[in-house]
């Protein structure tokens, strides 16, 4: 444990921003695997719903320095080519 004022503050801060960063990571992760699976169950509203949610998250995950914008931009693609798949048998 630190003894000096200012290093116990870092400790105390970084703790609330790291269970921060996880609620927020797994906010993310929820959100994908929801569209995946109304993806699976071939409903075109519900995905496309469910698309905008996940890709609103992935953005401001970027934004935030959770994610890479790179990574960000990779899944939403991903998941885009999904819900254009399952437009095109619909």
């Amino acid at each position: 444990m630190p003894n000096i004022k200012s290093a116990i503050k870092r400790v105390k801060v970084s703790d609330k921003r790291r269970l921060r960063n996880a609620s927020q990571k797994s906010d993310l992760r929820t959100a994908v695997k929801a569209f995946e699976t109304v993806v699976a169950s071939n409903n075109v509203d519900s995905a496309k719903e469910a698309f905008v949610v996940a890709s609103k998250k992935l953005d401001k995950a970027a934004s935030k320095g959770l994610i890479h914008k790179n990574v960000a931009n990779r899944k939403k693609s991903r998941l885009a080519k999904k819900l254009n798949e399952l437009v095109a048998q619909a």
